[in-house]
């Protein structure tokens, strides 16, 4: 897969800036993952908010701009790219991590481990230490 490293300055500026909610989903659940997710990750020209190699998958979270018509034909576009790269992409919302947590981090690790309540599921059951939300 290619990867554009003038965007590695700008991942490793995005990792310190994450979102609320791309932070919570972080350190409540993918940072303690079975297999290993990184995040803001280059894959072609793009920086996806969240990527597991082993997977082969992309967890995008999207703040409210990417409702606009023209961000979300930009989205389109996106992922068409990494899903031609033979990536699976899953989006969600902000509110969606904020309000549904568990079914967020469930739906992760159905694309994960296709068993019922994979190692990810057991986890985002625990409390994290890190969070003080109530997922």
């Amino acid at each position: 897969m290619e990867r554009n490293n003038k965007l590695t300055p700008l991942s490793q500026q995005l990792r310190k800036r994450m979102t609320r909610e791309e932070s919570l989903l972080w350190h409540c659940f993918l940072k303690r993952y079975a297999l290993r997710f990184r995040r803001q990750y280059v894959i072609g020209n793009y920086i996806v908010d969240f990527y597991c190699h082993q997977a082969r998958l992309v967890v995008e979270i999207d703040g409210g701009q990417h409702s606009r018509p023209l961000e979300a034909e930009k989205d389109i576009v996106r992922t068409q790219y990494l899903e031609a790269q033979g990536l699976r992409v899953l989006r969600f919302t902000n509110l969606e991590v904020k309000q549904q947590f568990y079914a967020v981090c469930s739906e992760i690790d159905a694309a994960v481990n296709p068993f019922p309540r994979g190692e990810g599921a057991r986890r985002a059951d625990e409390e994290c230490g890190k969070c003080s939300a109530s997922h």
